[in-house]
């Protein structure tokens, strides 16, 4: 069994398979989640785990080259936004319906347990070299 990192081997095999260009989406447990891209969900009850803490382990493991977003995030979840912004220096910001549409194109989908609203990104995945 590994000792750190994630450990969670369906989330663990499904990162080792991304490559550069492919989109994962990290969304709250109310986001529509698009037909198509392989799911791993994490969610096990309202807030359990937190988009913070899937974010950032997800950070940890991943050569992230940007991310979009929803703009409705400032108003609605100031925590999410801030937390978007300090982690993603390259971060777009787009229309929520917008945000489902791009959502498509997502490789991988990581639900958390996140139950405030708008706590969802679309992270573009870069290269270690």
């Amino acid at each position: 069994m590994k000792r750190s990192g994630i450990l969670n081997r369906h989330l663990a095999g499904a990162l080792a398979e991304l490559g550069h260009g492919d989109n994962v989406l990290v969304c709250d447990a109310g986001m529509p989640i698009p037909a198509g891209p392989r799911v791993v969900d994490l969610a096990f009850r309202a807030g359990v785990p937190s988009f913070a803490e899937v974010l950032d382990g997800l950070l940890d493991e991943l050569v992230v080259e940007g991310g979009t977003a929803a703009v409705e995030v400032r108003e609605a979840n100031p925590a999410a936004d801030r937390l978007l912004h300090d982690s993603l220096p390259s971060l777009a910001l787009v229309p929520h319906e917008e945000l489902k549409g791009l959502s498509a194109s997502a490789r991988l989908v990581v639900r958390t347990g996140e139950a405030r609203p708008y706590a969802n990104v679309l992270l573009r995945c870069g290269v270690s070299f």
